[in-house]
């Protein structure tokens, strides 16, 4: 059964043994929602979290390109695609040319200065939201992103996400792990010292399987399938 925010709340307040309007826990909610989504957005490369944007544009004279944001915060980049021509509005309205990732010494030797400018063939990331290109370019092209991005967190009033809906026990057990800090059952000197292993065990089973769902999602099982590997196909499935 998927879970909407309430419904976490008040599941994770049951298995924290808790009343729901205990002080402690709902300032602590936030916490163990961020431990529980970013462990499973970093654990889990999910097929839901992957975008394109490309309704940001080069600037002709400039190698330095800002990502956009319209759909997220891009945290990992797949590609970046300049489309040609420069009028092109739309990344589908154009030719996509994609860019080669490489290093900034290996720009900065080659394009040391605007001379030469021309569309970009390469790029080298700066930091999280800044990458640089090879050669400069000379018009203001579009440039498409594709990449992951961190959903919206679930809140009050965002009431379902990726993973309350489609990884609803994954989720909360990643929740009772953290939750585990909350009642100070971490360690060994506590009142119930197995409580965060215990949850950390099931974690890991639940985590197991989703992995194996999602690179079935991708085409990413054996032999580039979408099959789930069996024993007893030989050869393999491809």
């Amino acid at each position: 059964m998927s879970l909407t925010y309430s419904q976490w709340v008040t599941s994770l307040a049951n298995l924290m043994v808790i009343p729901e309007s205990n002080a402690e826990f709902v300032t602590d909610l936030p916490n163990i929602r961020d431990y529980a989504e970013l462990r499973l957005y970093r654990d889990l490369d999910l097929v839901d979290t992957s975008t394109r944007d490309s309704s940001a544009t080069m600037t002709a004279g400039n190698r330095n390109f800002t990502f956009p944001s319209s759909n997220g915060t891009f945290v990992v980049t797949d590609e970046l695609n300049v489309i040609t021509p420069a009028s092109a509005t739309t990344a589908d309205g154009g030719t996509r040319n994609a860019l080669v990732p490489t290093s900034e010494e290996m720009l900065n030797m080659l394009w040391p200065a605007v001379a030469g400018s021309t569309v970009p063939q390469y790029f080298a990331m700066v930091n999280q939201d800044l990458a640089i290109v090879g050669p400069w370019p000379d018009q203001s092209y579009r440039v498409e992103v594709v990449g992951t991005i961190r959903p919206q967190a679930l809140s009050s009033t965002n009431v379902t996400t990726i993973l309350s809906w489609y990884f609803p026990d994954l989720f909360l057990a990643a929740s009772m792990v953290r939750a585990s800090g909350f009642q100070k059952n971490y360690g060994a000197a506590v009142d119930d010292p197995k409580q965060a292993m215990t949850w950390e065990s099931q974690y890991q089973s639940l985590l197991a399987s989703a992995d194996i769902e999602e690179a079935r999602k991708k085409f990413e099982m054996r032999g580039w399938s979408s099959k789930q590997p069996t024993p007893q196909a030989v050869p393999p499935r491809t």
